[in-house]
């Protein structure tokens, strides 16, 4: 299990130091994608198959293609078609499709090998246990994020909205 962890670790480590350094922000998001995914992994390797369920469902599924979605929207102008052809190129998901199999390898060996070993070393949290946690102490924090989320709510509505012709 330790083997696991580390190595979820090393991905996640070298799919956010890509995303600082890539220079094309498509490609700097799908490795922030691989980057989510490894950490869910490693959630679900330390017992808390809720929180890397959400991480997945919510931060690399819903939260991530919306992010893909908008930049691939916002790069309109004249080189955009020559941009798209270099996003379709094979040679540019490599990486990604790399860490992302040895993500798929990882937990598939964790679900055939060490399933039952595991469950009986690890303990599951509930989700009535993170709401506790969430909205108990950390309650502050949880109303400071939303604070911190609402700026950018309000700047992508701007950045979307179409302005009336008078």
């Amino acid at each position: 299990m330790e083997l696991t962890f580390y190595i979820a670790a090393v991905v996640a480590v070298l799919a956010t130091i890509r995303v600082i350094t890539h220079v094309d922000a498509v490609h700097a998001l799908l490795y922030l994608t691989v980057s989510l995914l490894a950490v869910a992994l490693i959630f679900f390797i330390l017992g808390a198959p809720f929180i890397g369920a959400l991480e997945v469902i919510l931060y690399a599924g819903a939260i991530m293609v919306l992010f893909i979605f908008v930049v691939m929207m916002l790069n309109l102008g004249p080189k955009a078609i020559e941009q798209e052809r270099r996003w379709l190129e094979p040679r540019m998901y490599l990486g990604p499709t790399v860490l992302a199999l040895i993500l798929l390898g990882e937990l598939l060996y964790v679900w055939l090998h060490v399933g039952e070993e595991a469950q009986a070393l690890l303990t599951s949290i509930n989700p009535k246990q993170v709401s506790i946690s969430l909205y108990g102490p950390y309650l502050i924090g949880v109303e400071l994020a939303s604070l911190l989320l609402l700026p950018g709510l309000i700047g992508a509505y701007h950045l979307g909205r179409r302005r009336r012709r008078e």
